[in-house]
């Protein structure tokens, strides 16, 4: 944690913060992983529509994952990167069911909800810790995942 007095952060938040960004890390990650599954093995009417939609998501996704991974760096602790060190921490776990658009999506929207429970939970954490950089970037990914949430829930007919 050498880098939380040169961020001017207390070294004890830039750890707290850390082990929840490994968190939702580890979560980004498997949402990552069941949307590639879904993009390649989407099925049916619905194919040309979502197998594009999903590749989409799945970059973006992967975008997060390194600036997660980079954030949590820069508070001067490491990002984990293994997958089983992923899945027994994410709340978010692997998909089987990723032929049926439909069900792919309503999983992603699960997703989705555990990605903005969590990021609300760090902008708790680091409003009080003075951590403006996470805070920010929790902030827009929140806005950003809001609309998504709409999109594919509208997509459902919801």
């Amino acid at each position: 944690m050498k880098n939380a007095a040169l961020i001017g952060l207390k070294e004890a938040d830039c750890k707290k913060i850390s082990e929840k960004l490994n968190i939702l890390l580890a979560n980004y990650s498997v949402f990552y992983q069941n949307t590639r599954g879904s993009h390649w093995n989407i099925k049916g009417e619905q194919f040309f529509t979502l197998h594009p939609k999903f590749e989409e998501l799945y970059n973006n996704l992967v975008l997060k994952i390194d600036e997660i991974a980079e954030r949590i760096l820069t508070l001067g602790a490491t990002p984990a990167h293994n997958y089983s060190d992923y899945l027994s921490v994410s709340t978010i776990k692997e998909s089987k069911e990723v032929t049926d658009g439909n069900k792919s999506v309503e999983i992603i929207l699960n997703s989705f909800r555990v990605v903005i429970d969590l990021q609300r939970e760090l902008l708790n954490i680091t409003d009080k810790a003075g951590d403006e950089g996470t805070n920010s970037q929790m902030s827009d990914y929140i806005t950003e995942q809001e609309k998504e949430v709409w999109m594919y829930n509208s997509y459902l007919g919801k």
